[in-house]
């Protein structure tokens, strides 16, 4: 299922503030997160820099739209602990089928961040929650900075 048409009009207000300020979409980011509010303030701290978002409410979903968009998408930031299919799976399986993509992981639980521990060949790093809109973004800045200096 893909966001609310509540939360779709309030992320597309949020692009339609960044095009102005930075003359359109940088990159194209997927968020995997179960929690509603969470996934919604992700979205909007992250569109306030013009990146292209969508979102995902499990790993099997995000799964789903990265096959269907044949992976074009610069970053996925999925949360560890979810329903149906974990950010750990998810990570396992992006990697592997779209290599280019880099992966941001989220989580709010010492254990789910010591799981991450072995992930460090695939995954970007690790976000502790809470975290504030600046902290996500700056870790997301900072990820798809890498990621262009890497391809060049």
């Amino acid at each position: 299922m893909y966001a609310s048409s509540a939360s779709e009009t309030l992320l597309e207000a949020a692009r339609e503030r960044s095009r102005s300020k930075t003359g359109g979409i940088m990159s194209r980011v997927l968020i995997a997160e179960d929690e509603e509010s969470m996934r919604l303030l992700v979205a909007r701290a992250i569109a306030m820099d013009g990146h292209h978002i969508a979102v995902a409410e499990d790993g099997a979903e995000a799964l789903e739209i990265l096959n269907r968009d044949d992976g074009a998408f610069d970053l996925l930031l999925t949360d560890i602990q979810m329903p149906v299919m974990d950010g750990i799976a998810l990570a396992l399986t992006a990697a592997r089928d779209f290599p280019e993509l880099t992966i941001l992981l989220m989580t709010g639980f010492a254990d789910q961040r010591e799981r991450a521990h072995g992930l460090d060949a695939i995954v970007h790093d690790v976000i502790t929650k809470p975290f504030s809109v600046a902290d996500i973004r700056t870790a997301v800045a900072v990820a798809l900075g890498e990621r262009k200096t890497a391809l060049v």
